[in-house]
């Protein structure tokens, strides 16, 4: 574990137990954007192949060039 995960932990165990469900909601919310984000990326890199035949050609180059 390193340093600022320790500072975190610390400032977690000061708060009072009522805001433990907000700091876990939040965690999770961090969590699933971070997901929500991998799972876009993955899919553009997957596309890139099957729309390379349609971006790369003749007609589209002078937009390739602005």
């Amino acid at each position: 574990m390193n340093a600022t995960e320790q500072v975190l932990i610390e400032k977690i165990r000061q708060l009072p137990p009522q805001r433990l469900a907000e700091v876990e909601y939040f965690v999770d919310f961090l969590r699933t954007r971070e997901n929500g984000q991998r799972l876009v990326q993955s899919a553009a890199r997957a596309s890139e192949a099957s729309f390379g035949e349609v971006w790369n050609n003749d007609d589209d180059a002078a937009y390739d060039r602005l």
